[in-house]
């Protein structure tokens, strides 16, 4: 397993976190996901491919919300 931790703009509230964390949790490959809107960050644990990475990045995007690269 792999971890990562990307800083993400406009999660404000605890209704950001979950629309992440459950955007994030459905995609196959990911072990687990803590969005903290506090600092800007989701961590992730994922299985270390790249398509996943970047799987995880679309679906923050998706969800309405911006990962900083």
């Amino acid at each position: 397993m792999e971890e990562k931790q990307l800083k993400v703009e406009g999660m404000s509230c605890e209704h950001c976190k979950a629309a992440v964390e459950s955007a994030v949790g459905k995609i196959d490959g990911v072990e687990s996901v803590n969005a903290t809107p506090d600092n800007d960050t989701v961590d992730v644990k994922f299985n270390g491919e790249d398509q996943v990475l970047s799987e995880v990045e679309n679906a923050i995007y998706d969800a309405g919300y911006d990962v900083v690269k």
